[in-house]
This record gives structure tokens, sequence and C-alpha cells, in this order.
């Protein structure tokens, strides 16, 4: 009698669990922009949403622990003409996101530690290069303060944000709507998907297609495609008879797929969220009620289902945290902020021990703050991986840096092309100061004013204790 060999993984039993009540960010007016990105970006500090805003677009900042109804006179951050479009943080500064829009331009922000008690409407360096909206925005995993940029416009621009400088600029290497861009672990190629059905690698310093897969799913619908930490690509799309459908690739060999499965009928697009340190990939369509993961091994059949976490409302976008974030002591290897149509909460996916122990083989070393190259050294042609810090005794996170622009931005010498003036970054950087100064001052005005209407309360309720005590002694 032949017994079915059950595969060894330590991530098989993989527990998804919605947070509580209390956890969750409630009264949040999230966009209804129709736009395939995740609405959401989400740090060991804050959580970014992009919200609806009128005559603009705007996203909204908030600290992680602000959990609880969101004060609907919340500040936001608003300097767009147009909706936001995409939001991403930057990997080597907690403080700092990008934020990119309609209106054709990238912004670079700076949040404050404490919370603003007006909103935020002066970027740190505002980006101007493409001609048409700009839709996808990832920063380079290893170097510091490089940017990268997709629009409407088919070109892929790579920024240099410390000096507003534009690095790089890849013309002509699609033909159509680019549908998503994702960096490998070191930063030395991309990974695209473009309406015109091909999955493309490229080297951004040589701007050379290096490979090349056309039809990797056969539908119409737009693709999706990721690094795994193996160098190969895993990728998300549609057969031709509009079924959803998943694959992993090796560039060096792409005539033949390593692995093509198909899932069901629903019309959402799939966002793969990749965490290279447990190989998994977690896959949050739009529209969706569920998170289908799988595990990506070295082993035929190299994608490996592992569960389905379901719940009752279909999700509108997902932020992913970083490892960094995560609460080791729970056995938390991955975390989402689901967002719904008016409120936002955390998803917990864990590995249940029974051991308090720190768990060495959950959590490997994973990328930290630190960046390890500078944007000249990146560009000049060096690679490096990540650097890389333990999560043993929990992350804390650095003092906050401040982002200095250290150049006028080469866009401002241009002509101002429409009604949008550019602004130096001098002049950004003054303003920026008076405005954390106004800030200030205003956040001591509004602690003064408490501390005496408190002042007030004590001196009332003391006032009537007395009188009750002299009307008891009478």
């Amino acid at each position: 009698m032949s017994r079915r060999v059950v595969r060894q993984s330590k991530f098989r039993h993989v527990f998804g669990q919605a947070g509580k009540a209390e956890q969750t960010y409630e009264d949040i007016r999230v966009s209804k922009v129709t736009w395939d990105s995740s609405f959401c970006a989400v740090n060991p500090k804050f959580l970014a949403i992009i919200v609806e805003a009128g005559g603009g677009g705007a996203f909204m900042v908030l600290p992680l622990a602000k959990t609880g109804r969101v004060d609907k006179n919340h500040p936001t951050v608003n300097g767009h003409t147009g909706p936001v479009l995409d939001i991403d943080w930057c990997p080597h500064n907690d403080s700092v996101i990008a934020s990119a829009s309609e209106d054709t331009t990238v912004m670079v922000w700076q949040i404050p530690d404490y919370t603003p008690v007006r909103n935020i409407t002066e970027p740190i360096v505002t980006l101007e290069g493409h001609s048409k909206r700009v839709g996808i925005l990832s920063w380079h995993p290893t170097a510091r303060n490089v940017l990268l940029s997709a629009g409407g416009d088919n070109v892929i621009i790579i920024w240099n944000v410390g000096t507003g400088e534009m690095l790089l600029s890849l013309d002509d290497t699609h033909p159509d709507v680019i549908h998503s861009v994702c960096w490998n672990t070191n930063g030395s190629l991309l990974c695209t998907t473009c309406k015109d059905k091909t999955l493309r690698v490229i080297d951004p310093r040589k701007g050379q297609v290096v490979a090349e897969r056309f039809a990797a799913h056969e539908g119409m619908r737009p693709m999706r495609a990721v690094f795994t930490r193996q160098g190969h690509i895993f990728t998300t799309g549609f057969t031709r008879m509009s079924q959803r459908e998943l694959g992993l690739w090796d560039p060096n060999n792409f005539e033949e797929p390593m692995a093509l499965q198909e899932m069901d009928t629903s019309n959402g697009v799939l966002l793969p969220f990749y965490d290279p340190d447990s190989g998994i990939v977690y896959l949050c369509g739009k529209g969706d009620s569920s998170i289908r993961y799988f595990e990506i091994t070295e082993e035929p059949p190299f994608v490996h289902y592992l569960n389905t976490f379901s719940s009752k409302e279909p999700q509108r976008g997902m932020g992913f945290m970083p490892k960094r974030g995560l609460d080791v002591s729970k056995c938390e290897i991955a975390r989402f902020y689901k967002l719904h149509e008016r409120k936002c909460e955390p998803i917990i996916m864990t590995v249940p021990r029974k051991s308090d122990l720190f768990q060495d083989d959950l959590y490997p070393d994973t990328p930290g703050p630190e960046p390890a190259l500078e944007a000249d050294e990146w560009l000049s042609g060096q690679d490096a991986d990540p650097v890389l810090i333990s999560l043993r005794d929990g992350y804390v996170p650095p003092k906050s840096r401040e982002l200095r622009v250290t150049k006028r931005n080469i866009l401002d010498v241009r002509p101002p092309t429409g009604p949008r003036r550019s602004q130096s970054a001098s002049d950004a950087s003054f303003s920026q100061q008076q405005q954390q100064t106004l800030e200030t001052l205003l956040e001591e005005i509004k602690s003064l004013r408490e501390r005496v209407q408190a002042q007030e309360e004590r001196i009332t309720a003391l006032e009537n204790m007395l009188c009750e005590f002299v009307d008891g002694t009478d």
C-alpha cells in the first residue's frame, strides 16, 4: 500500500487572522480612482493611504499607533493638482515618502514625527520629466535616494532624489503602457510588464533589454511580475479564456515556464507581494475577499500552494509591512493592511510555535534601513547586496534623518510648460523649515491652551468642593 509523502516545510501552517476592532483605522475615505495600484503603503512608523480629495490629489499619513476613528479634519498630504495614483515609502528613511499623480509629477515628502495640525503642501522636491500621468513608483533596494517612476508616456525615469536630477530615462524600451516594474535584490536589473503582453528584463544603466518573453500569459488583461531571491521571475496574469494564472520563469531560459498554474475566473488583477526571507508570495486581488499564498522553492514543482485567508468584505487595496516592522515575539511572518471602503484593518500572518524563544529559522537576517551604495556609485556601475540586520532583539528604528536636497533641480532650468511653476529646491527647503517652525509653535499653543483649560476645570471643581464644605458647616 503506497503512502503519500507530505512535503516538509516550516510554512505549511501559516495562520492568517484579521486584527481586532481596536487595531483598525476607521472613517477613512479611500480613493475611488480606477487604477491597479495598492493605494496603501506602510513601514515600521507610518501608514499612508490614498484618499478622496476635492480639487486635486491627496494621501493621508497616520502613525501606526494611532488606531481607531480618524478625525475627519486629520491633515493630509496634498500638493498634487491631479489624483494620486501610487505612493511608496523610502526603504532607507522611514520618514520619506514619494507620490505619483495624474498631474505628470512625482513629489517626495518628509513626514514629521509629530502629527501636523495643518495639511502638508510643500514637498522636499518635485520631479518633473514625464509628459503623461505617473502611475508606478519604486525605490532602489540598495542605493540611497534612487527612485524609479513609470508613466502613461511609456517612459521609465530613474531619479536621484538627493539632488533632484534625472539619472536615466528609458524612452524606447516599451511601445505601450507599462503595467508593473520591479527591481531585483541588488537593484542591477528591472523586470517589467507591458500592455503589449511582453515580459522584459532590463539593465537600466545600459538601457538594454537583456531578455524578454512575449505572452507569458496569453490574456489581454494586465500582468504583474516580481523578482524572487533566486533571480527567477514570478508573474500573475490571465489565460486566453480570462482565467487568472500564475507563472514562474527563468530569465536565462524564457522558452518554457518553470511553473504555470490556472487559478479561477475572477477578473481582479492579482497583486503579488513577495517575501524573500521566507520565499512566500502572497496574491491579493483587487475586489477579492481573500489572500492566497504560495511557497516558492528550488525543487520541482517550484510553486507550492499553502493556504488561503478569507474574509467577508472585498479589498480596495493592500499595504505590505517590511519584515523589520513585524512582531517577532508572536512569530509574525507577514502583516497586511487591507483597505475597505471606509476603513483599514491589519491582517496578521503567523506560524504558530509553542516556544517563546526567538525563532532563527523564521527570521533570517533581513534588509535594514542602511543603504549599501550612494546614487553616484550605483550609476557608475557598482552593485551591492542589501545591508542586513538581525531581528533577534526586535527592530529599533534609528533616529529620524532629514532628507536634504543638495542642488537645484536641473529640471527647474527649463521654462515652465503650463500654469504650474516649479519651485527651486532651496526655496522648497526654506519654506519647509518655515512650515515646521509654524507647526511647532501651533502645537505648543494647542498644548498651553489644553493646560489652561485643565487648570480652569480644576479650579472650578475646587470652588465647588469649597462651597459644599461651607454649606455643610453652616
